[in-house]
């Protein structure tokens, strides 16, 4: 892999003074992209979140210094806006400041709100996204997000509760049963998701999933409905970093093929 990356020219250095926002993907280092890994390589100095895994870290320059600022819900190690001055900093001082986020800056990851603090500080900044969770947990449990004929299309969409205590959600539209919908920060809510979700008119023999650590080596995926959902997560004590996917995707490929993370083998 290594050699192969080599042969490519770089299209994008990270300068001194200059800020990479870096997608890691949800856990499998395999999963980076190529620029993503790039950037890792020529850092300074490395602002990186609770979900970027150790194999991932491990691809860090020697030398280079690592600034941990990760986030868990109700808890937050370092406040964004300290994170916002940390980056920019840091690149003042004439470092390649890598921020390295899991799954994809862009999504749900605050990316564009320290690309914009950056900027307006006069702080120039790559933006190499990564595959978000709802895209690799799925297919590495073997769950489609769209299938023709069960699901025309997808939502994201996060299930942590507002600063009023609400969850506050579109709760009709994510009825629908042509769509996959994948919530992320959702198990603190799940109650409320699956009572709204059946309230508003989704079945409650809808199938449903909960994938824990994906992509990674310890990766869980537990199948059920959404009436039976809260339940089993009780029963089996389901801990974040967990996905939560509810649509008839899940059923769609007999577990049997399911022989390893993002591998489906065929039976003899």
């Amino acid at each position: 892999m290594i050699n192969a990356i080599n042969k490519i020219e770089a299209k994008g250095l990270l300068q001194a003074g200059e800020v990479a926002i870096v997608g890691a993907g949800p856990g499998d280092p395999e999963l980076l992209t190529i620029k993503a890994l790039r950037f890792i390589e020529q850092a300074d100095i490395a602002v990186y979140d609770r979900l970027v895994s150790e194999e991932i870290m491990a691809l860090l320059p020697d030398g280079c210094e690592q600034f941990y600022v990760g986030k868990k819900q109700a808890k937050h190690c370092v406040p964004q806006e300290n994170i916002n001055e940390v980056l920019a900093q840091q690149a003042k001082l004439g470092k390649r400041v890598l921020r390295l986020k899991g799954g994809d800056p862009f999504v749900f990851g605050r990316g564009s709100e320290e690309a914009e603090y950056l900027l307006q500080q006069g702080v120039s900044c790559h933006i190499a996204p990564g595959i978000t969770a709802a895209s690799a947990c799925t297919a590495y449990a073997g769950i489609p997000l769209t299938h023709r004929g069960l699901a025309q299309g997808c939502t994201f969409i996060t299930g942590h509760l507002e600063n009023d205590g609400q969850l506050n959600l579109p709760w009709q539209s994510l009825a629908n049963d042509k769509q996959t919908v994948v919530f992320y920060m959702g198990l603190g809510t799940l109650d409320i998701i699956a009572r709204e979700l059946v309230a508003h008119g989704r079945a409650g023999t809808t199938p449903a999933a909960i994938i824990r650590n994906g992509t990674r080596s310890d990766q869980q995926a537990y199948r059920a409905t959404l009436e039976t959902l809260p339940a089993l997560v009780a029963k089996h004590n389901i801990t974040p970093p967990a996905l939560i996917v509810i649509g008839d995707v899940v059923d769609k490929i007999d577990q049997r093929y399911v022989a390893s993370l993002g591998y489906l083998k065929a039976l003899d």
